[in-house]
């Protein structure tokens, strides 16, 4: 199984954007550059994350992206079926009547990565993330006071 690079994207936007305090917009240029992507690149992903209804944009000079629905309740597969899609990752290539099994098992076993996705959720990745920082960031304070 394999995503495309633009979900990878997608995700590590996200995780991002879920950090971001509440009222709290980042323009595209900082997020292309956090991620080494072109702006025009990652415009794409983000108008399809916003097309999904995960995040809205603000226009203007202050303006950018933020989250548009509560934090805690985005998961992976929120944002993997807003750039993939919603299609099955694999489909039989013979043609039964009655179905295929190697369809059948493998339509159960990407239902049950689906599911799994559907509760592992970007927010705890992002306190995960703030979790680990927090001591280099005290330890990189301690050693600008000295």
């Amino acid at each position: 199984m394999k995503y495309s690079k633009a979900t990878n994207y997608a995700l590590h936007t996200m995780v991002y954007l879920v950090t971001l305090p509440k009222g709290s917009t980042i323009g595209v240029q900082r997020l292309a550059e956090m991620q080494n992507l072109s702006p025009t690149y990652l415009s794409k992903i983000l108008t399809k994350l916003a097309k999904g209804g995960l995040i809205e944009s603000t226009p203007g000079a202050k303006g950018g992206y933020k989250v548009s629905k509560p934090k805690d309740e985005i998961s992976f597969l929120d944002v993997i079926k807003t750039v993939e899609g919603d299609s099955n990752l694999f489909h039989c290539s013979m043609d039964h009547n009655e179905g295929c099994m190697i369809e059948n098992v493998m339509t159960e076993a990407e239902q049950n990565m689906k599911n799994d996705l559907d509760h592992k959720f970007l927010i705890d990745i992002a306190n995960n993330m703030e979790e680990m920082l927090l001591p280099i960031e005290r330890e990189e304070q301690i050693k600008k006071e000295n």
